[in-house]
């Protein structure tokens, strides 16, 4: 019965640490995403400003 209990609280240990490593590794990935997206917008700003005339 000991035994049980030992392995049942083992099992959700690792089950709460894989959890918690997945959302760690996905908000590290937004990050990163969001940083890229920035950059991309911002690089699109500055090129459009200096690439394309208006038609008037």
């Amino acid at each position: 019965m000991v035994l049980k209990i030992i392995g049942a609280v083992i099992v959700i240990w690792l089950a709460f640490s894989l959890i918690g490593f997945i959302f760690k590794a996905v908000g590290t990935l937004l990050i990163v995403a969001a940083v890229a997206t920035l950059g991309v917008v911002a690089y699109g700003a500055i090129k459009g400003k200096a690439g394309h005339k208006q038609i008037r």
